[in-house]
């Protein structure tokens, strides 16, 4: 089985806007000073529908969910944080930081899932909110499913026992390491800084102060066989390391990044890049400033099998 989903599940947000909550360790994002609510709602909108005429141009399978209107979830648009599917079959729930982001697990949609694929099991691992420990999906984990390897950083969002338990829990290996933004602070989420396609890996290894770690985690990529595309801490925060790789229904592979991501890379790396994959760039300015998270964490990867 391929380790690159040709289905994804996207939430079209019913009250996008700035979450305070988190912001509290999400630096990436800020409050627009010359837009209303109303009109950050209606350009994330805009920003959403293009998104998904541009993937369903590429025939890139893509489910769209409606975001409920009440109650106000400003960060639906990020499903990824809360849940995961798994090519066994598992659907898994996860633990999150936020408290008004807890309101975004839905059970309809869950529910939808086991309707329309071969759901073997949901797990839920929400339970240690109770105890302040958080894992926030594959916000938190990069998942290499054919190698059945978990990369993580350690961060207030990101604990590192309940990551060991998830992917003991399914027979993967945990590779984790420490990753600091330019002011020393932890980065929240490893897909802020790593991205892994079927042969190359994009991650900033200026952001990971270990030597033994950025060691580890090179001879890891490289032994299975992913070509490492350094990023700057510089192009992090245009969110170059927030991308994601999928298959359309022909079998061809594509990278989802976004218009500011595309733009900070050099000509060097778009060449390498190009070599491996065809770049999908997708501008969704207001979303990124506003939520702070881009086009990886936009799209919930649907590794189950359709029910005949």
């Amino acid at each position: 089985m391929s380790k690159i989903a040709s289905t994804i599940l996207m939430i079209r947000p019913a009250s996008f806007g700035y979450n305070a909550e988190t912001a509290a360790n999400n630096v990436f994002q800020s409050k627009s000073a010359s837009l209303t609510q109303q009109q950050v709602q209606e350009k994330a909108v805009e920003e959403f529908d293009n998104f998904i005429d541009t993937l369903r141009k590429k025939k890139i399978e893509v489910l769209v969910v409606q975001d409920t209107p009440l109650p106000k979830k400003p960060d639906a648009l990020f499903p990824n944080n809360w849940f995961c599917t798994l090519q066994d079959g598992t659907v898994a729930v996860f633990p999150m930081y936020a408290a008004n982001r807890r309101i975004e697990k839905r059970d309809d949609l869950l529910q939808m899932l086991a309707d329309n694929y071969k759901v073997k099991d949901v797990e839920d691992w929400s339970e240690y909110e109770a105890e302040h420990l958080f894992l926030e999906g594959t916000g938190s984990m990069i998942i290499d499913h054919e190698y059945k390897i978990i990369y993580a950083c350690i961060s207030a969002r990101t604990n590192k026992a309940v990551l060991e338990k998830f992917a003991f829990a399914h027979g993967y290996k945990a590779m984790l390491f420490h990753s600091k933004d330019e002011t020393g602070t932890d980065v929240y989420h490893t897909n802020v800084i790593m991205h892994l396609g079927e042969s190359y890996a994009i991650i900033c290894m200026e952001s990971i102060p270990e030597e033994i770690e950025r060691i580890a985690l090179s001879q890891l990529l490289q032994s299975t066989g992913h070509e490492i595309i350094p990023i700057t801490m510089q192009q992090v925060h245009a969110y170059a390391g927030n991308m994601l790789q999928v298959k359309n229904e022909k079998g061809k592979n594509f990278t989802i990044l976004s218009r500011s991501a595309y733009i900070s890379l050099t000509r060097e790396q778009k060449q390498i890049l190009q070599h491996h994959t065809t770049l999908l760039p997708i501008d969704i300015k207001t979303i990124e400033t506003i939520g702070g998270g881009s086009v990886r964490c936009m799209m919930a990867e649907i590794f189950l099998e359709k029910k005949d």
